[in-house]
């Protein structure tokens, strides 16, 4: 058994599963918003229960508190406050002290008295705890404990009690009686309860309001993504052409103009392969045609074979150059088709001038010189002005004069080359940069594809410049470069 360690390769052609969740963004966003605001409403709900039924537990231990102590200050005078006579009996104390109370609407106030074995009371309360019994299994639970304090389970619920004890007059030392203030709890927290209802009721409506408004606002912020979605959803390579509107200055407005931007790309990058493919496929067909056609018919003799060959040879150099010429003008079209730098004008035209008289026998003339530099790609430029020169040898004869010169004026660099033979027809004249253009005297060996003048069109609009032809019909023409200077320096 081989020790190598097992790899598991994909199956091709089997997606990975997508990450991520299938929720729509409007559905999330109306989801985390709906969640953030039941944590709080939440929140809010439970300190309001928390305060609430804090201040009910010091209420009723206030209120205990206070019934106990008045009692204890009637109980040390020992008479009535009525008639001023000495109360010496402990019913009869609970009775004169209770029948001055008004209890709260969940307080009861007890007087306990030992009775002939059992437990005798005088009861004080409101109405609606009149069906509270308080017999005596109840009432020891209350006066038996050794502390002062307590709960009791009762049938109007948990009672929270507070107990004096009540001496005899002789002194003992085992009370006899107890006087009682009691509160029901769970009465006393009724509005309690319905305030914390009150508030889960509305926060209940809040939570459906604030998930209406947010499906609402979350669907308007997303209408430019959903914008964006549709449009990308109807992009063809045939149809470019879709545009999103852009309103406002936030983060989608900004997505909406990248997104144009990026259509924008998208349909210069196609048409420029159209346009390649097409001019490749109207240039390239009559070379080809040409070469089979010598092909098919070529005989044995060498001499015969031999002229087939380079008619063939011809077309091919013809070919490979209509190529380049295409590959060039579609590199064009791209972000990194110019390196600019600061470049001296002078010393480029001269440059230019050396170079375009091995080109042709023609009267050369370098008739100006600009000064200063200028930001531009001195070789793209240098490339531009030899075909203008090249076009100018192709419709002049040997030792015809040729000019050429360089002037920087008003923050624009010009370059241009100026010949003697027919010139240019009015009716060429606008046509003449097109691609596959050829003016009406056409080039005098006929070897032009038409593409020269193009690529010096696209180098200059590559800069933001222009390219310009003047010519009068039998005068010559001059054909020109200009060009922004960027900020030409002297």
């Amino acid at each position: 058994m081989s020790d190598r360690p097992t790899v598991y390769q994909p199956i091709a052609g089997k997606p990975a599963s997508a990450r991520g969740t299938r929720v729509p963004a409007r559905v999330q966003i109306m989801g985390w918003l709906v969640l953030v605001m039941t944590a709080g409403l939440a929140t809010v709900v439970l300190l309001v229960a928390e305060f609430e039924y804090r201040a009910i537990d010091r209420r009723v231990n206030s209120g205990l508190e206070q019934d106990v102590e008045e009692f204890r200050r009637v109980a040390q005078m020992g008479r009535d406050p009525a008639t001023d006579q000495l109360l010496t009996d402990p019913y009869q104390l609970f009775e004169r002290h209770l029948a001055g109370q008004y209890p709260d609407r969940a307080e009861v106030l007890l007087g306990v008295v030992t009775e002939a074995g059992g437990l005798k009371t005088v009861r004080q309360s409101d109405q609606g705890l009149d069906h509270v019994a308080f017999d005596d299994a109840l009432l020891r639970e209350i006066v038996n404990p050794p502390q002062a304090t307590g709960t009791v389970q009762t049938e109007g619920g948990e009672l929270r009690w507070l107990r004096v004890d009540v001496l005899p007059p002789s002194g003992s030392g085992q009370p006899q009686a107890w006087f009682v203030s009691g509160y029901f709890v769970d009465v006393a927290k009724a509005d309690a309860n319905d305030t914390v209802r009150t508030l889960l009721a509305i926060s209940a409506v809040a939570l459906v309001l604030a998930a209406g408004v947010s499906w609402v606002v979350a669907g308007q912020i997303l209408a430019p993504v959903n914008t964006v979605r549709r449009a990308a959803a109807e992009l063809t390579e045939q149809d470019l052409t879709h545009r999103i509107p852009v309103h406002g200055r936030d983060d989608i407005a900004a997505l909406a103009e990248q997104f144009n931007a990026m259509l924008d790309r998208l349909e210069s990058a196609f048409a420029t392969r159209r346009q390649f493919l097409d001019d490749a496929g109207h240039e390239l067909r009559t070379p080809i045609t040409i070469i089979r056609g010598h092909l098919e018919v070529m005989g044995d003799d060498p001499a015969e074979r031999a002229e087939v060959v380079r008619l063939c040879t011809d077309e091919l150099d013809r070919m490979a150059r209509i190529v380049d010429d295409l590959l060039l003008l579609a590199k064009a079209e791209q972000p990194d088709f110019l390196r600019p730098e600061w470049t001296s004008v002078p010393e480029l035209t001269s440059d230019i001038d050396a170079k375009v008289r091995a080109i042709a026998p023609r009267s050369w003339v370098l008739e100006s010189l600009g000064e200063g530099e200028v930001w531009i790609d001195g070789q793209r430029v240098t490339q531009a002005v030899v075909q203008l020169a090249q076009n100018a040898v192709q419709h002049t004869k040997d030792g015809a004069v040729i000019r050429i010169g360089s002037a920087v004026h008003n923050g624009s660099v010009s370059f241009w080359v100026t010949d003697t033979g027919p010139g240019v027809s009015h009716e060429d004249a606008p046509r003449i940069f097109d691609r596959f253009v050829r003016g009406a005297s056409g080039a005098r060996d006929g070897s032009g594809a038409g593409l020269g003048l193009a690529i010096v069109k696209a180098i200059a609009e590559a800069h933001h410049g222009q390219a310009r032809v003047v010519s009068q019909p039998g005068q010559g023409a001059t054909f020109g470069l200009e060009l922004p200077a960027g900020g030409a320096r002297g």
